[in-house]
């Protein structure tokens, strides 16, 4: 059975690896999905650095240093909690400015522009 430290690096490997790919896209949707994934693939790091424990309450009530050891940390789901807030303000921010340049450009294209025939 896969550990869950495992799967929360496969899976920040692969939110990674899928924004990049979109990153290196031609359209500006495709760019923002991309910086969406990676910002996504970010918390989830972020949030792995807080000490993984399957079943272990957050808050002990004991300060002796082996409940300290036990309990997660409080500082990376603070930080991740203001990232979360953050990135959807810049995927707001991002969509208004890509539907605004397509407006203007009539194309989606990041540089505004179409190559060939349909842009691919």
């Amino acid at each position: 059975m896969p550990s869950i430290e495992l799967l929360l690096a496969l899976l920040i490997g692969v939110l990674t690896a899928g924004g990049v790919w979109l990153l290196l896209r031609a359209r500006s949707f495709d760019v923002i999905l991309g910086l969406t994934l990676l910002s996504y693939a970010v918390n989830v790091f972020i949030f792995a650095m807080g000490r993984v424990r399957v079943g272990a309450p957050p808050i002990i009530g004991g300060k002796t240093p082996a409940t300290l050891a036990t309990m997660a940390d409080p500082l990376p789901q603070a930080l991740v909690l203001t990232a979360i807030v953050i990135s959807f303000a810049m995927t707001a921010l991002l969509l208004v400015i890509a539907l605004r340049a397509r407006a203007e450009t009539g194309s989606d294209h990041v540089d505004g522009r179409e190559e060939g025939g349909d842009g691919r």
